[in-house]
């Protein structure tokens, strides 16, 4: 993520604002205190796909392409992944003489939440976005998104990908977005040095057993300073999401808060004794970097990362499931995402936009995108594919993420918004970096997410009621 996160506070009633008075929007915006309005495919009944008013972003469109209908994806990637992204945008329009689909890369999915709010507010928007895991559901509630059900077929529907993430894409009984970037967090450590330390080359399988490996990384040289053990990020929320599983609770049940509950405070004050008590951990500024330059023994990082990370670390990288608190194998939340189409003038474009989206979705295409990225190959059948056989087999780490994905399920509703993760992000940071008290910080953070709750507890309801 950005470091103008925590300037994202982009809650429903903060994006209708920006937004204005105007067809949904405004029917929103006089609902916000009373019943929940209901926006996207609720308030349209699938009726209609279009939104008067809302144009095309520039696009560029090569001169080899020209006649074509054109198609803008506002992508939140960079590096190897927004490579990997334009090779199969390359592939589709090379595939086909009626669309050119451009990608345009716009930083993190934090930059993009925030120009895509930007676009709406100007009215001239892209045909297509990509929102982690449910923070669409700002958008949908504000009428941006398209149904997606009408372009369902025997061929293409929500049957085709995995069964874990399709439930994130819909809405009051119909899908918004369909899977495509998607991921699960993973324990990544450097296999050689763990060897060295005489250690599992397997890794850990909990923190408990991880703090009992701990001393032996901590002896080993790292440019004339004692190797880390562990890097820990400013921004670890997503990850925060499964140690608070493995330590029995949840940031918030289906109608209350409940971060005060007691797990989140016992697991937050072992982290904070197993880095500034034992020293075995410490915040870094950038923690992957930190990893795979040989600095920190061991990091979190998304599957999304193992592409980049494998070409870029000199070393043999070890990945292990997310740690258990005393038990092997916790649940860890569904990560990255899934395509939508923009409401906008044009059904041509729409259209169009669900071409490219059935493209992606074909086996050979979806097993690329795994093979370039690390991301999961999402479609079902994409895991029978030689390619993925062929990678699994010569890189056991890509195995590891299709292995854990039986684990993986939706995060607390609370954790489905930006401005809940960036106090979520918050909270840990002052744990992780700062040793604060952690009774303070956890009701400090108890409250805050009670604020964000009470203003999305109806959407919540919705959502989870379809």
């Amino acid at each position: 993520m950005s470091s103008n996160l925590s300037q994202l506070v982009l809650d429903r009633r903060t994006l209708l604002a920006l937004l204005g008075a105007g067809g949904a929007a405004a029917t929103l915006a006089a609902c916000a205190g009373g019943s929940p309005a209901a926006g996207g495919g609720a308030s349209s009944g699938g009726s209609s796909n279009l939104r008067s008013g809302f144009s095309q972003a520039p696009v560029k469109v090569p001169s080899q392409y020209a006649g074509r209908t054109a198609i803008l994806f506002w992508a939140p990637f960079t590096g190897v992944n927004f490579e990997a992204v334009q090779a199969q945008f390359n592939a589709f329009n090379e595939s086909q003489d009626e669309i050119y689909a451009a990608a345009e890369s716009q930083g993190s999915y934090a930059d993009l939440n925030q120009k895509y709010t930007a676009a709406l507010q100007a009215r001239q928007v892209p045909d297509i976005v990509c929102f982690p895991e449910r923070q669409w559901l700002q958008f949908w509630q504000a009428d941006s998104l398209a149904p997606l059900d009408r372009y369902f077929d025997d061929q293409w529907s929500l049957d085709v990908y995995m069964q874990n993430y399709v439930g994130e894409g819909t809405a009051a009984g119909e899908a918004f977005v369909v899977p495509f970037a998607r991921s699960t967090p993973l324990f990544y450590f450097n296999r050689e040095r763990f060897r060295e330390a005489g250690l599992p080359e397997t890794g850990p399988t909990t923190w408990t057993e991880f703090a009992e490996m701990a001393p032996a990384l901590l002896a080993l040289d790292a440019g004339g300073q004692s190797l880390k053990p562990m890097a820990f990020g400013a921004e670890d929320g997503w990850f925060g999401q499964s140690h608070i599983w493995a330590w029995d609770g949840r940031w918030s049940t289906d109608t209350e808060v409940t971060a005060d509950a007691g797990p989140a405070a016992e697991w937050l004050q072992w982290k904070k004794d197993f880095i500034h008590r034992d020293g075995y951990g410490y915040m870094a500024k950038a923690a992957m970097t930190d990893f795979q330059t040989g600095v920190a023994a061991a990091t979190h990082g998304s599957t999304a990362s193992l592409r980049g990370a494998t070409e870029a670390a000199e070393f043999e990288i070890g990945t292990a499931f997310m740690l258990g608190h005393d038990t092997p194998g916790p649940k860890v939340p569904t990560g990255g995402s899934g395509l939508s189409i923009v409401k906008a003038e044009s059904q041509e474009r729409q259209d169009a936009c669900a071409e490219l989206f059935k493209f992606l979705a074909q086996p050979e295409n979806s097993a690329t995108w795994h093979k370039d990225t690390g991301y999961l190959p999402i479609v079902t059948a994409a895991q029978e594919t030689q390619t993925v056989k062929d990678l699994v087999a010569a890189d056991p780490n890509f195995g590891t993420a299709l292995k854990q994905v039986a684990n993986a399920q939706t995060a607390d509703p609370i954790g489905w918004y930006q401005a809940s993760l960036t106090e979520i992000n918050a909270a840990m940071a002052q744990v992780y970096g700062d040793g604060a008290d952690v009774p303070t910080v956890v009701s400090h953070l108890q409250g805050k997410l009670e604020g964000i709750f009470q203003q999305n507890a109806e959407s919540i309801a919705k959502v989870l009621g379809s």
